[in-house]
C-alpha cells in the first residue's frame, strides 16, 4: 500500500511502523488547542472545522505538553488514499490507553471517530484528550494505530466455538456469546493487589521515557480482600481479567464493552490483541487482558469473576510474517496486571 500510494506520508513510512495487524500512526509537528472534541461530518474538512474551533497552535518540534483535561488535534504524518473495497478503523495503542490518554482518529468529511470508509481520500488527525496525566509529545511519537479491511472478517460464534475447540482461547470454559467473554480478577493468586487507580493530582509524563517515573507517584495501589471493590465515579482504574487470553497467528481480536445494563463503567480504551499475543508459539503463553476502567454515573461494586467485555475476534487475510512478543519488541507479551511501560 505505502509502494502502491494508498498510504503516504510527510516523512517516509518506516519499517518500525508495520505491526503484526496494523500500522502505526505518526504525530506531525503541531497541536491545535480545541474548544471542544468534534467529527468534521458529510461534506466538512477537519481544516474548516478548526477554523471554527481552534483556541491556539501549538509548536511540537521541540516537544510540548497537552494537558489533563485539555483537547488537542494533532495533524498526523499519514494520509490515505483508500481503493475501493478496503476501509480502515484505527484505535490507541495499548500504552496510549493504559496512561487514560484519549485518543482518536477524524478524518475530512468523518461521521464517526476511529472509522474510514473505503475510497477515503484525504489527511488523517489524532483528537487527544488527557484525562488522568498531562503528557508530553514530540513529533514522530505514535498515539494511535491503524488496520485495513476488506470483506467481513468478524467470526461468528459458531466458528469462534471451533476456534477455541483448536486453540484454546482461554483457560476453563469459555462464556461465547456475541464474542468471547472475559471478566474481572479480583482474587489474585498472590496476595491482594488487584489494580491501581490513577492519582488526581500528578506532575508530566514524557511519553518518550520508558521505565522512568516511579509508580508510587502516579498511581495508587488497589487491593480486595474480599473479591470485591467499589468503583469511584470519574476515577480511572488500571485492572486484569481473570482469563488469560490467546489470539492464534492467523487472527487479531478487539475488545468490546460486555453490556451497559450490566454496569455504568467502560473497560478498554486501546483494546486491540495482535496476533500471537499470549499464543505459546510466540513466547506469551498465559497473557492476561488488562482492563482500562472508567466509572460513571454511580459508585459500583464490581465482583471477582463478573463478566465485564468480549473480545471479537476477526481472521486475518493471512498470517503476519512476525508476531506479537517474537521477533518484534513487544511490551505487554506475557502479562499480568501491569502498568503502562513509562513506570517502573
Amino acid at each position: 500500500m505505502v509502494a502502491d500510494g494508498a498510504i503516504a506520508a510527510e516523512v517516509p513510512v518506516t519499517d518500525a511502523q508495520v505491526q503484526p495487524a496494523s500500522l502505526d500512526l505518526r504525530l506531525g509537528n503541531v497541536a491545535y488547542r480545541v474548544r471542544a472534541s468534534f467529527l468534521a461530518g458529510h461534506g466538512a474538512s477537519v481544516a474548516q472545522r478548526l477554523d471554527e474551533f481552534s483556541m491556539h497552535r501549538i509548536d511540537l518540534t521541540d516537544g510540548a505538553v497537552l494537558e489533563k483535561g485539555c483537547v488537542y488535534v494533532v495533524p498526523l504524518l499519514e494520509r490515505l488514499r483508500l481503493p475501493d473495497g478496503l476501509r480502515a478503523v484505527a484505535n490507541a495503542k495499548s500504552s496510549t490507553g493504559r496512561l487514560d490518554l484519549l485518543t482518536r482518529m477524524i478524518t475530512d468529511g468523518g461521521a464517526e471517530f476511529d472509522r474510514v470508509a473505503e475510497g477515503y481520500d484525504g489527511p488523517l488527525y489524532a483528537e487527544i484528550c488527557p484525562r488522568s496525566f498531562s503528557v508530553l509529545v514530540r513529533p514522530g511519537m505514535a498515539l494511535n494505530q491503524i488496520r485495513f479491511r476488506a470483506g467481513e472478517a468478524v467470526l461468528n460464534d459458531d466458528a469462534l466455538t471451533a476456534l477455541h475447540d483448536r486453540e484454546g482461547l482461554v483457560d476453563g470454559t469459555p462464556h461465547i456469546d456475541d464474542g468471547l467473554g472475559f471478566s474481572v480478577d479480583l482474587r489474585p493468586a498472590d496476595g491482594t493487589l488487584v489494580g491501581y487507580r490513577a492519582k488526581p493530582h500528578s506532575g508530566v509524563v514524557d511519553l518518550g521515557r520508558v521505565g522512568h517515573y516511579p509508580a508510587a507517584e502516579f498511581w495508587e495501589e488497589i487491593h480486595a480482600d474480599a473479591g470485591r471493590i467499589i468503583l469511584d465515579p470519574g476515577a480511572f482504574y488500571i485492572l486484569v481479567s481473570r482469563e488469560a487470553v490467546t489470539i492464534p497467528p492467523d487472527h487479531a481480536a478487539e475488545m468490546a464493552p460486555y453490556l451497559a445494563m450490566v454496569g455504568e463503567f467502560r473497560v478498554h480504551y486501546a483494546g486491540f490483541f495482535d496476533p500471537g499475543f499470549g499464543h505459546a508459539e510466540a513466547g506469551g503463553a498465559g497473557a492476561r487482558g488488562v482492563l482500562e476502567v472508567r466509572c460513571h454515573e454511580a459508585p459500583f461494586v464490581l465482583e471477582h469473576g463478573q463478566i465485564v467485555g468480549r473480545l471479537i475476534y476477526e481472521r486475518m487475510s493471512e498470517t503476519p510474517e512476525t508476531l506479537y512478543g517474537r521477533e518484534i519488541k513487544s511490551n505487554y507479551q506475557g502479562q499480568g496486571l501491569k502498568l503502562a511501560k513509562h513506570f517502573v
